[in-house]
């Protein structure tokens, strides 16, 4: 059956997405992008999947997904199963063959990301340096393993052969993670000891609840110094060259607070 027979077949039987991805166990994202035309080249899988609820003419039946996402023991995961087997609308961390899902950010985290990797970019245009800031989505395969790969918030790479077409292949220099509730724990210990262990210089935590800045300097082993949100913090690993005046960053999103919604 055709993307364009399984659209027709949609209409005639009056299903909606959610309809047919809870059905077919396919997630609703992906069954919206494929019958919507926008994924050009489905998995096989999926296309098996939602075929088989558009030819089932017994009614609307749950039945167990016809494809399990998740079916090895948490540790065994790879870069295989990362790629391959994940859906393309999960957004999904591996570390240590560990799969970790990632929730959709809150307004304040995005908005502190984008304001902080504005500070970075324009300190390195201004100097035309080369460093490369980065921002989320990318990938990093921080151990260069199959076991791993992580989505830090920003990222500094200074050495540009690191960044490959599908990710940045090795520790990124300097990390930037804005905590969230669901991410805190991870983000506090797991990754911040994969970060220590893997080589990365400098590594930062936003605690935008807490109005904190936690400062980890692995390279002068200075750690953790924390900044509220009235301090001006360097770039450390640019010799405080740069700095992010959180002042202003808290400025930028003081509406959110105040609303308190």
């Amino acid at each position: 059956m055709t993307v364009k027979e399984m659209q027709e077949r949609k209409k005639e039987l009056g299903y909606t997405n959610a309809q047919i991805a809870e059905l077919s166990g396919v997630p609703l994202g992906t069954v919206q992008k494929v019958l919507g035309g926008i994924t050009l080249t489905p998995r096989y899988e999926t296309l098996m999947a939602l075929e088989q609820v558009l030819e089932d003419h017994g009614g609307m039946v749950i039945r167990e997904s016809p494809k399990a996402y998740m079916t090895k023991k948490q540790g065994e995961y790879t870069l295989d199963d990362y790629y391959h087997v994940i859906p393309d609308d999960m957004r999904v961390e591996l570390i240590d063959g560990v799969i970790y899902n990632m929730t959709a950010p809150l307004s304040v985290h995005q908005l502190i990301t984008g304001y902080v990797y504005s500070i970075l970019l324009h300190h390195v245009l201004g100097k035309d340096g080369e460093c490369l800031p980065l921002i989320a989505p990318t990938d990093v395969q921080l151990d260069c393993d199959e076991k791993t790969m992580v989505e830090p918030d920003v990222m500094i790479v200074c050495d540009r052969s690191k960044v490959i077409s599908r990710c940045v292949y090795g520790a990124p220099d300097f990390i930037i993670e804005v905590l969230s509730k669901s991410t805190k724990k991870k983000d506090s210990v797991i990754k911040l000891n994969k970060y220590l262990n893997a080589g990365v210089r400098e590594y930062w935590m936003i605690d935008p609840d807490m109005k904190k800045v936690i400062v980890y300097d692995f390279e002068n082993e200075e750690y953790p110094v924390i900044y509220g949100f009235d301090a001006k913090v360097p770039v450390r690993i640019w010799n405080g060259e740069c700095e992010v005046d959180f002042a202003k960053v808290y400025e930028h999103v003081k509406f959110l607070y105040e609303r308190k919604s």
